[in-house]
């Protein structure tokens, strides 16, 4: 896909001069810290079924150069890739001071326009959203395959000629997703990349119809790799983050 390859691109001339410090991956989330005091974090996915599996064969990356982690945002392992992007979302950790808050996404809903009639296409289902566009009156339809949520068919038909809207999960990237989906979207589609996985970097998503995207930066490094090591999810790792966004230029 062109975004893996873009988002390597991007990032490999730092990864090579940088060095993992920390790596730690949790049931639900990836951390990863730099020998420069860089964090990020990433969506744990290992593939079909969401098995607890690490990785085919096991290496020590502590301590040594990023470079080979990134490398893996172009592997078929979707852990490999949850790995690179937390990774790349450490090494982009310090642009993301200069970017908006938007702790109640009321950026988010401004730039797609959701609002009471409003058609919403959802991909990954994020409960604190759908209970906010639901309560604002707007039309909601949702896809998630990893809960069982949704008709891809009838999802990719509304998306194409209903929706106005699109919010999708960051997670697309781990299976290869994102451009398929987008492409099923209609042109006046308004779509944002959503999620604490998110990569919040505009030149990676310049061939592709995105919007906005949303994201969180690390304001608590101790806490949130704890929480990562307890095998906890976005609803605790949130409390240690700050919600941002980016307008794609």
């Amino acid at each position: 896909m062109k975004l893996n390859q873009t988002l390597y691109d991007l990032f490999r001339e730092i990864a090579g001069t940088s060095i993992i410090e920390k790596l730690y991956i949790g049931l639900a989330y990836t951390g990863v810290a730099t020998s420069r005091g860089e964090t990020g974090i990433a969506y744990t996915w290992t593939g079909p079924g969401h098995h607890c599996i690490g990785p085919e064969e096991y290496r020590n990356v502590e301590g040594d150069s990023a470079l080979p982690v990134l490398s893996g945002i172009r592997s078929d392992s979707p852990l490999k890739r949850s790995m690179a992007l937390a990774l790349i979302n450490a090494l982009n950790a310090p642009e993301l001071g200069q970017m908006p808050a938007d702790p109640d996404n009321a950026i988010l809903f401004q730039e797609l326009g959701i609002r009471r009639g409003a058609h919403v296409a959802m991909v990954g289902y994020f409960p604190p959203l759908v209970r906010r566009i639901q309560g604002l009156g707007a039309e909601l339809e949702i896809l998630d395959r990893g809960k069982g949520i949704g008709d891809e068919d009838r999802f990719n038909k509304k998306l194409n000629a209903w929706a106005e809207a699109l919010i999708l999960t960051s997670s697309s990237i781990f299976n290869n997703t994102t451009e398929t989906i987008l492409q099923q979207a209609g042109p006046s589609v308004k779509a944002a990349m959503v999620g604490p996985t998110t990569p919040m970097v505009t030149a990676a998503f310049r061939h592709l119809p995105i919007r906005l995207l949303a994201g969180s930066v690390i304001e608590d490094q101790e806490a949130v790799f704890r929480a990562v090591r307890h095998g906890a999810g976005t609803p605790v790792i949130g409390r240690f983050c700050r919600k941002v966004t980016v307008r794609m230029p």
